[in-house]
């Protein structure tokens, strides 16, 4: 009897540090997502996982390193699920300027929401905010200046135009906590609208190509 393996310990399994760390983040971010950056804590994280808060610690010695990295993961979730590769540079603002007016969006809009606000009280995650609006932008800038060079958008400022589209998406998703409002006409094409006019396009066109797509 003395040699048998109790069925807790058969359950323990010792995962590779790169795939623990992985699993921790991707728990921290599903919180982020789902319930708010506040409310990640070691214990937390911990519970979900069925493990103690000392390994969760052993990854992420404090609180506040597990809430940026869950922040940096969840916002990088969101280019792969936005951002397209494929299709012309319309094609690629269509789905993009799509997912950002879809309500299946509105996690990552709270979630940009619920940064910004914590931001004032942590320099570290101030500094992982900046470097994610960047990465936005660039990437928003970028599919802009193919369009450009591509003769599918007037020639404008990509960066500028970029950072108009961004703004937009930012004023839409300041609704998204308001739930008084009866109904979502004035900003449900929001960011379409301002999209087709920084980039010369004909009202309609990007909600068109999404449809086709």
């Amino acid at each position: 009897m003395g040699g048998m393996v109790s069925s807790g310990d058969a359950r323990r399994v010792r995962k590779r540090p790169e795939e623990r760390r992985e699993e921790i983040l991707a728990t921290a971010a599903d919180i982020a997502l789902t319930e708010g950056l506040e409310r990640i804590t070691l214990r937390a994280v911990a519970d979900r996982l069925g493990v103690r808060p000392g390994l969760i610690t052993h990854y992420f010695p404090a609180a506040e390193d597990l809430v940026v990295a869950a922040f940096a993961r969840a916002a990088s979730g969101e280019r792969a699920q936005l951002f397209h590769r494929d299709g012309t540079a319309t094609q690629r603002l269509a789905r993009l300027v799509a997912g950002y007016e879809s309500h299946e969006s509105w996690d990552l809009a709270r979630l940009w929401l619920n940064a910004r606000h914590l931001s004032r009280f942590s320099p570290a995650l101030n500094k992982a905010l900046i470097e994610e609006e960047a990465l936005n932008q660039a990437g928003v800038a970028g599919i802009i200046a193919e369009g450009i060079a591509a003769r599918e958008f007037a020639d404008v400022d990509p960066h500028v135009a970029g950072t108009r589209i961004l703004m937009a998406v930012d004023g839409q998703s300041a609704s998204v906590n308001n739930s008084g409002e009866p109904s979502p006409e004035p900003y449900e094409h929001f960011v379409s609208d301002v999209a087709e006019w920084t980039l010369g396009l004909e009202p309609g066109t990007l909600r068109k190509t999404a449809g086709s797509n």
